[in-house]
């Protein structure tokens, strides 16, 4: 995979951390919250899981680790630090590298089908339904899943895409608005498929119903995460592009 530029690749890494500060505001009424430290913005869901509670590293040499340290201490949650890729990091643990890929309107590759799927926007009602479905496909408690998603079916920064075959919800997609340091992007995660029906273009319909949402309401850049190469060449038959990624940092 083509890795573009270190501007594009700086533009993405704010438009991540944008993404996440959002995702601590509107999980307030849960506990949440978002703050920015010296050489940190900080993220908590109110969660007890570190990957849904993160520091986004943009400075490492400003950063006070004994204040990123009691930040997380008074929210009561376990947490991890994202850095930009090969940055030196001498706190914690190195548990992976995270890639990340760029698309803009003009690299737009068109849509995808979804085959005998139906694509719509998900309400609250369909929280037990996403949840299952995102439990499946991550290997997480269903419970788990259910307070992850529950926010986001209810925030205006959030969209959440279904995918349906015969009445059952088979996949679903969230995507993240933020304006923040980045300007206008959206932020696609949780793309998941129930695995009888997986490799059969539901994901990409789900990307590509995000997609759209995200530049008519204006942004001008959408970012995600691919897992592993298979997702990696999907997205990029939709136009994405691949960027230096971040190393993720745990028990610090």
């Amino acid at each position: 995979m083509t890795v573009a530029p270190d501007s594009l690749g700086r533009l993405v890494h704010d438009a991540h951390g944008d993404a996440w500060a959002e995702q601590g505001r509107l999980r307030a009424a849960w506990g949440g919250r978002s703050a920015t430290l010296p050489g940190v913005r900080v993220s908590s869901s109110g969660l007890p899981h570190p990957q849904w509670n993160n520091g986004h590293v943009h400075d490492a040499g400003q950063v006070d680790v004994e204040a990123l340290r009691a930040w997380y201490r008074d929210a009561g949650v376990p947490w991890g630090v994202r850095v930009p890729a090969g940055t030196p990091w001498p706190h914690g643990r190195l548990l992976l590298r995270k890639r990340a890929m760029a698309l803009r309107q003009a690299w737009l590759r068109g849509s995808t089908a979804a085959g005998a799927a139906s694509i719509r926007v998900a309400t609250p009602e369909d929280l037990d339904a996403v949840a299952g479905v995102d439990a499946e496909a991550f290997g997480e408690p269903t419970q788990l899943s259910r307070s992850w998603v529950e926010p986001e079916l209810s925030s205006g920064c959030c969209r959440v895409v279904v995918a349906e075959v015969d009445g059952s919800v088979v996949g679903c997609a969230t995507g993240t608005r933020s304006d923040g340091w980045a300007g206008p992007a959206v932020l696609v995660t949780g793309v998941a498929v129930v695995d009888r029906l997986r490799r059969r273009g539901i994901g990409a319909a789900l990307t590509t119903a995000l997609v759209d949402w995200a530049f008519d309401s204006g942004a001008f850049l959408v970012h995600l995460n691919p897992d592993d190469d298979p997702a990696a060449r999907l997205y990029a038959r939709l136009g994405f592009v691949e960027v230096d990624g971040f190393d993720v940092y745990v028990d610090g």
